[in-house]
């Protein structure tokens, strides 16, 4: 069943927040990586390149896991286990310019070059909110 993240932290994902991914490689080992994220009221939304290790595992494996600490103070977190339900080329480098411009402070990523960009919208199906 669904969850929604709770409102007194949703602030954590439009801030300059990294989230610690985790994902299952084919011999059901977790595989964590620091990356960006962004909450759109219902998915936790996560982009990263076509064909890298996270990108492979979450459309192989759709089962994952993150957690996200606020910046402003590492005690308060959110601790989520999800899934996949989609995953979008389409708005993709639309969306890893606005996060480039929340965590860079600049209009475009730039680090892209050859990359076909992807957002993986994450159900919240269990979610820890703690602090």
């Amino acid at each position: 069943m669904p969850e929604s993240i709770p409102e007194d932290f949703v602030a954590i994902f439009k801030q300059k927040s990294f989230a610690h991914l985790a994902t299952l490689m084919p011999d059901g080992s977790p595989q964590v990586s620091p990356v960006w994220i962004d909450y759109d009221g219902e998915y936790i939304l996560v982009n990263s390149a076509k064909g890298r290790i996270k990108d492979r595992n979450m459309e192989a494996r759709p089962q994952v896991s993150l957690s996200v600490l606020d910046p402003d103070n590492s005690y308060r977190y959110v601790m989520v286990r999800g899934t996949v339900v989609e995953i979008l080329e389409e708005g993709a480098e639309n969306h890893i310019d606005a996060l480039a411009q929340r965590y860079f402070g600049r209009e475009k990523y730039g680090l892209r070059e050859g990359e076909v960009r992807r957002i993986y919208k994450i159900r919240p199906d269990h979610i820890v909110a703690h602090g």
